[in-house]
């Protein structure tokens, strides 16, 4: 990818420089919401023994360890291209990172809507390298999810169907929440999913050819709020439920939700560009 294609993260990245051991003391923090195990050379032996022939070669469980451990860096701190290299470099035990990284940034620093198509892609290609290698790993699900479901709303909502690709993020998603419950960015993802369908092609149709359900929606989005109270990107999705299910009805209530958003103290790049983005739509 050209060098010029990567904007840079426009906002102060100083406080999200997680150097040394800093990392690891605000992992838990920082994957809230989408419950990444933190790799130390204990889960990185895991992932090279489940990933087998698809494993870095050469790479022991402390080389891995420190190679993930930096990509994360680079993504907390905003340089979304080094997060997305190095992780790609690492092939299906890279994904994670590298599918985060690049979605994250095709969704807010990339303004070209075919570039973001193509991004999209791109990341549901890793993942579905990763669901193949690693499919006991949560996030090779969900980061399928979150990639089909990005590059879906950049179609319209009649040819993401006739594709198929409801289903597939229908069943990403069901796997990711069966393996890891408490994935607060999984139930926000269903949430939506939910939402859009009844939109889309309304509550009978949608109900009866693709599960979906209003209650069902509100229940996932209540789980996600639950678990990551102040994640800007939970309570925009919120508002956006609410605008997908109700419209203007509550369109006060929306806006509350979205406030909220703005108002979340961003602990990384990708909250900021969240709560940033929940600002500008307030405005």
């Amino acid at each position: 990818m050209a060098k010029s294609s990567w904007a840079a993260f426009p906002h102060d990245a100083k406080a999200f420089a997680y150097a040394g051991d800093a990392l690891k003391k605000a992992w838990p923090k920082l994957h809230a919401g989408d419950c990444e195990p933190f790799p130390d050379a204990k889960h990185t032996a895991a992932l090279i023994k489940a990933a087998g022939k698809a494993a870095p070669k050469g790479m022991d469980a402390n080389a891995l360890a420190e190679a993930l451990q930096d990509a994360w860096r680079s993504f907390h701190a905003g340089d979304f291209k080094a997060a997305f290299e190095a992780g790609e470099a690492l092939g299906p035990v890279g994904a994670s990172v590298a599918t985060k990284a690049i979605g994250i940034h095709a969704t807010y620093l990339v303004d070209n809507d075919a570039e973001k198509l193509k991004r999209f892609e791109q990341a549901a290609k890793l993942a579905e390298a990763a669901i193949k290698a690693l499919p006991d790993e949560a996030n090779s699900h969900y980061r399928h999810a979150f990639a089909l479901g990005r590059y879906s709303q950049g179609l319209s909502i009649a040819k993401a169907l006739k594709d198929g690709i409801a289903g597939k993020v229908r069943t990403s998603l069901d796997t990711a929440l069966s393996l890891a419950p408490k994935h607060a960015e999984a139930h926000t993802a269903m949430a939506i999913y939910h939402g859009e369908i009844i939109n889309k092609i309304g509550a009978m149709i949608g109900g009866l050819t693709y599960g979906a359900k209003a209650s069902e929606a509100e229940k996932h989005i209540k789980e996600a709020l639950k678990l990551t109270p102040a994640s800007p990107i939970a309570n925009i999705e919120h508002g956006n439920l609410l605008m997908l299910l109700h419209g203007d009805k509550k369109e006060d209530a929306a806006a509350a939700a979205y406030e909220k958003a703005a108002g979340c103290k961003p602990l990384d790049a990708m909250e900021a560009l969240d709560a940033a983005y929940a600002k500008s739509e307030l405005e």
